[in-house]
């Protein structure tokens, strides 16, 4: 089964403008502020989603992620810009559609099944007022796809959090919405059955054809998961790209820290080269206003980085090991600097280093650093 989001029929709207070749969510120049805020949540907030195009919206807490997503979803009204929904516009200064007419899926957090109701019946509850043969083979088609043949009769409580899970997007895919929202849908499970959950849905939305845009503040998830990553960052998305792009080369020091766990180290730029208190490294990235001689932002990743037993004759700082903690395939070590930071090292289990001994780090293999200028603001959170 297969979805056409350019087919769906939206309600009337006073304006009807035609989609962006391919664009089924379209958010332009929103903003959204709500009562008594200091602040918009959203700032001229721009958005736009394919078909069939799976983005993942990633930031901290209060970066207006959750807004965004209620914005598209028709929780939440627009002080000024535009929302549109496979081309017809359903929320601006002068109009709002409501949510339940939107044809948007939506999948919370809490599942919000129907305790009363079983699988069947919640998948079938958005679905009235369909001819019942009609009803019924869409309903099998929603077990089937979702992997919950057997299950059509047990009641939300006697379920596990993943097929709880799998009954809610069930119930979202059924009625063929235009877009499938997500909201932290998997912020309830272990780790476990989370990374196992994820492919799932990752199969069944691209099975299905269909577009989804899902929020998240787990990077991990939405690095697996998403076409796309936007990095949300005081109501607006700072940078948007593939999964890589926005890990490989990120623009600020707030993508860098959002997109992965990392260090950002005060340091000057010599030519090719930054020299900070934890050695010399050679440059893969700087902005071109950069000039030789100023101060930057080296980013350090744990993953790029490599010890050397002793930094004796190496030309590099004398550095000691702080902490060593076990992490199964890898060994994480904290390597104190003379100004009381501390950079991460992983390194393969195997290799025998203690707290206490003298080290020195220098780049892994060809790993080049990416700096930034050093009046961006780094953030405190990795």
């Amino acid at each position: 089964m297969t979805f056409d989001p350019t087919a769906q029929v939206l309600p009337e709207s006073p304006i009807d403008v035609p989609p962006r070749r391919g664009a089924v969510l379209q958010v332009e120049d929103a903003t959204v502020q709500y009562p008594a805020a200091d602040g918009p949540a959203l700032a001229h907030f721009d958005f736009e989603v394919q078909a069939g195009e799976f983005v993942s919206l990633l930031g901290h807490s209060g970066s207006g992620k959750t807004t965004a997503l209620r914005l598209i979803a028709g929780f939440e009204k627009v002080q000024s810009g535009y929302v549109r929904i496979g081309g017809r516009l359903v929320a601006s200064s002068f109009t709002h559609v409501p949510p339940d007419k939107r044809r948007v899926g939506l999948v919370f957090q809490d599942y919000a099944l129907f305790p009363h109701l079983t699988v069947q019946a919640n998948i079938e509850f958005g679905l009235n007022g369909m001819d019942r043969s009609v009803r019924d083979r869409q309903v099998k088609n929603m077990i089937e796809m979702t992997g919950l043949r057997g299950l059509e009769k047990r009641y939300a409580h006697e379920l596990s959090g993943g097929q709880q899970q799998r009954v809610a997007l069930a119930r979202a895919l059924a009625p063929a919405p235009v877009a499938v929202l997500m909201d932290e849908p998997f912020s309830n499970l272990d780790r476990q059955l989370r990374s196992t959950l994820r492919r799932e849905v990752r199969s069944i939305l691209k099975d299905a054809g269909a577009t989804a845009v899902l929020v998240t503040h787990d990077r991990e998830e939405a690095l697996a998961m998403a076409d796309r990553v936007g990095i949300m960052n005081e109501g607006r998305i700072e940078q948007i790209g593939t999964p890589d792009e926005v890990y490989s080369r990120p623009i600020s020091p707030v993508v860098a820290s959002l997109a992965g766990p990392c260090e950002l180290v005060p340091g000057v730029l010599r030519g090719e080269m930054v020299e900070t208190e934890a050695g010399e490294f050679p440059v893969r990235q700087a902005h071109s206003h950069i000039k030789n001689g100023a101060g930057v932002l080296a980013l350090m990743r744990a993953s790029e980085l490599e010890l050397t037993s002793s930094a004796y004759g190496s030309g590099r700082p004398d550095l000691k090991i702080a902490y060593r903690e076990f992490r199964g395939e890898f060994t994480e070590f904290g390597i104190g600097l003379p100004s009381g930071r501390t950079i991460r090292v992983r390194r393969r289990s195997s290799e025998n280093y203690a707290e206490g001994d003298s080290v020195a780090i220098q780049p892994r293999g060809s790993s080049k650093v990416i700096v930034f200028p050093e009046s961006d603001q780094a953030p405190t959170e990795n």
